[in-house]
């Protein structure tokens, strides 16, 4: 930020973009053939999902908030109505 002299907010939105940009890559990969099994394709992908929900909005793991227990409480714990 003092490199370039921009608020925290542009810096925030510029790296927002490039996970933005990462995620486009992930899945375009994920979608080309490959000698990978699927199983580990699918567990790296996972990791990445649940690591980019835990620090969206800062440190989620270290400092569980509302909205992590919200979405772990929904996923494991509540039953889905079918």
């Amino acid at each position: 930020m003092e490199e370039y002299g921009v608020s925290a907010q542009e810096a925030y939105d510029v790296f927002n973009k490039h996970v933005e940009s990462a995620w486009k890559d992930v899945n375009q990969e994920f979608l080309k053939p490959t000698e990978m099994p699927t199983e580990v394709l699918n567990r790296s992908l996972n990791l990445a999902r649940v690591m980019d929900v835990l620090y969206r909005e800062g440190d989620g793991y270290t400092y569980v908030g509302k909205a992590a227990k919200g979405g772990i409480t929904s996923l494991l714990i509540e039953p889905i109505a079918l």
